[in-house]
């Protein structure tokens, strides 16, 4: 686990032993130029940048010897627009400069809010899953973070970023295992271990409580592996909750295809397609420690999607705990049966928003590229996870729920299939027309304030790092949960 002690200082030390100190170069018209106190040294005035090819484009580093120093740079573009912008840039100091114990920025900064989201880019790219490496493999080893501005952070500000740190690093970590380590039921007992934390209470539901709360959905897919499947209900209930939100995250520890079985090619990376559910858990987690008050009831829809003489099959219909029939017409489209438990489960409950996350489709990486979510829903809640989003710097992306592709999951002999397939129309779009099936109504038979995330392309980066984004397992949309807990806490005061 990462563990980092920020400070700021209105002045910067003499000497640090094993530090280096990071200075800020800004691109005006294509020249890159020093900044703030670095533009003032006299050590460093004379220097070419050219010449050393020192860039100051946006999140380019580099390093170099001045006198009997190392000092660093990094590219600001012009400066520093937002918190967004100083995450990213803290994401890029952090990732290049891992390598000392002690670092030392000296960069133009605005306010204590760029700051904190300066610190947490570097506190969120100290991770890295090393687990089932030789011991050869070395950590990283940054301890102290000094940042030079007359500006200083607030307790909560400081203990937000320790937070975020912690909980994405667990989502990672969850993420990241491989499969034959983390099954459904492992899954669940490292979320009960983890949810030891003042009025929070985590509950696992076994294949006997899954039949007997009708979570079809769930044990349907499931019952192809000798791994049986499990249902994890985290409940957070503060002393004076201002509003209440229920979050479904989608738990596949490992998906096949089942009996529609998914090619060699496509079957890599299909440990990630349990984010939704770690996604979900730690969220929750975090937002309990922050002592946010907003009631918050997480369903974690785990299960294993494998081939064998016990799994469902193409043409099977299943029946959902609201009476809803669904015709199984492909076993690769899983995600949106076990899915479709925790929002019959949330919807019971009448929270004041619910939001589902998953890595449900291919078509959302075709459509939103390698960084965007895909957002679904009713408009109101769909404002406010972007509000959410955009203060948390994630990416996502708008998509409409057209009703003429709801043809498209019409089944001759149930009320719904769960995949038209051969027609790939929509494919995204079409997942979320499904579940949205599955909210409920109000007293008023108004349909509950609903969300749905596909953050399949956002979960896993396979490319390279950029910014606060690792490879491997990413963490999206845990901070953007949390930005919506704290919307609802302040819309409703």
């Amino acid at each position: 686990m990462t563990s980092i002690t920020f400070k700021t200082s209105k002045t910067a030390p003499k000497s640090i032993s094993d530090s280096i100190t990071v200075y800020a170069v800004s691109a005006f018209e294509k020249e890159s130029k020093l900044v703030g106190t670095a533009a003032k040294k006299s050590e460093l005035k004379a220097l070419n940048l050219k010449a050393v090819q020192i860039s100051g484009a946006s999140e380019a580093t580099n390093r170099i010897p001045v006198g009997k120093q190392v000092v660093g740079f990094i590219g600001l573009g012009e400066e520093i627009e937002n918190s967004a912008h100083a995450r990213e840039i803290g994401g890029a100091i952090g990732r290049a400069f891992a390598d000392t114990k002690n670092l030392i920025i000296d960069i133009p900064i605005k306010n204590s809010d760029m700051i904190q989201a300066l610190f947490e880019g570097i506190a969120i790219v100290q991770y890295e899953y090393n687990l089932y490496k030789s011991s050869e493999s070395k950590p990283k080893q940054l301890k102290t973070v000094l940042l030079v501005s007359g500006q200083t952070l607030s307790k909560a500000q400081l203990e937000r970023i320790k937070i975020y740190s912690e909980v994405l690093d667990a989502t990672r970590d969850l993420v990241n295992a491989p499969a034959n380590d983390l099954y459904p039921s492992k899954m669940a007992e490292i979320v009960r271990s983890q949810g030891k934390i003042a009025n929070v209470k985590v509950e696992i539901w076994d294949e006997k409580r899954l039949t007997k709360e009708k979570c079809t959905g769930i044990l349907s897919v499931g019952k192809g592996s000798v791994r049986p499947p499990r249902l994890v209900k985290i409940t957070y209930t503060p002393p004076k909750a201002k509003a209440s939100l229920a979050l479904v995250g989608k738990g596949i520890t490992f998906d096949t295809g089942g009996i529609s079985l998914k090619p060699a090619t496509g079957i890599l990376g299909m440990k990630y397609d349990m984010a939704g559910a770690a996604t979900v858990a730690q969220a929750t987690f975090a937002i309990a420690k922050l002592k946010l008050p907003v009631a918050v009831t997480a369903f974690m829809c785990i299960a294993e999607n494998m081939p064998s003489g016990s799994a469902t099959r193409p043409n099977d219909v299943i029946t959902f705990r609201n009476g809803k029939s669904v015709e199984v017409t492909n076993t690769d489209a899983e995600g949106r049966l076990v899915m479709a438990d925790g929002l019959v489960l949330a919807s019971e409950m009448k929270p004041d928003l619910i939001i589902d996350i998953a890595t449900l489709t291919g078509a959302a990486r075709v459509a939103l590229g390698n960084r965007y979510t895909g957002l679904m829903g009713d408009d109101d809640s769909v404002e406010l996870v972007k509000k959410a989003a955009g203060a948390s710097g994630e990416l996502v992306w708008h998509m409409p729920l057209p009703e003429e592709l709801r043809e498209l999951i019409k089944s001759d002999i149930a009320d719904l299939m769960n995949s038209r397939v051969g027609n790939p129309s929509g494919g995204m779009l079409v997942g979320g027309l499904f579940l949205q099936e599955f909210v409920g109504s109000d007293k008023n038979k108004k349909r509950l304030n609903w969300a749905h995330l596909d953050f399949a392309t956002a979960a896993n980066n396979d490319l390279a790092p950029y910014g606060y984004t690792v490879k491997g397992a990413t963490g999206a949309m845990v901070r953007t949960l949390v930005s919506v807990a704290d919307e609802l806490a302040t819309k409703k005061k």
